[in-house]
């Protein structure tokens, strides 16, 4: 996890984007996904910077209250963010609770003005509503003003997360592309227009 971009001249602060992993596994697609957008981010000129909310103490996450240093530094790189990516696996028909404990921490409107992008891993098709109907409204209900149209992926069109290079199948590596292309774009025109 890194710290918020340090202020610019006149006190404005650089523009950023918040690429949030909500996997509970040490080693997952989620992780390995939310790390290969965060790469592509960058390519294309973006500050990215990441926050794996399995790392966040449990007792936070838990009680729903950013007590220790690392879970309020967390909390403040979201909030000072100009865009976030939610990058989550899909439990039960639903995103991950740790991704709801984390969200569950932010203020109120902690995302207002903020530009975001939900990305989804499921195992079945079955799953492909969890960012319309389940993580959508909370980001709106949290101010998030312009939500990027959402990518689920299937587990099986994600390969090769284990040795580091990520291969994401052609029938949704395009909606991908198009996502963060569209996410920068936003990020970029709300922040410096």
């Amino acid at each position: 996890m890194e710290t918020p971009a340090p202020a610019e001249a006149g006190g404005r602060r650089a523009p950023y984007v918040a690429v949030v992993s909500a996997s509970p596994a040490p080693a997952s697609r989620t992780l390995a996904l939310a790390r290969h957008v965060g790469t592509r981010l960058a390519r294309d000129g973006a500050d990215v910077r990441y926050v794996d909310v399995r790392d966040l103490p449990a007792d936070d996450l838990l009680g729903a209250r950013p007590c220790s240093a690392k879970t309020k530094s967390a909390c403040a790189l979201v909030e000072g963010a100009a865009g976030i990516v939610l990058v989550t696996p899909v439990y039960n028909a639903a995103y991950s609770g740790v991704l709801k404990a984390f969200l569950d921490m932010l203020p109120q409107f902690g995302l207002r003005g903020k530009v975001a992008l939900p990305l989804a891993v499921g195992g079945t098709v079955a799953h492909m509503l969890v960012i319309d109907y389940a993580l959508r409204p909370v980001l709106v209900s949290m101010g998030t003003p312009y939500i990027v149209g959402g990518v689920f992926l299937l587990d099986k069109w994600i390969s090769g997360h284990d040795s580091g290079e990520l291969i994401i199948d052609q029938q949704v590596a395009g909606r991908l592309q198009q996502s963060l292309h569209e996410l920068g774009r936003v990020v970029h025109e709300r922040v410096w227009t």
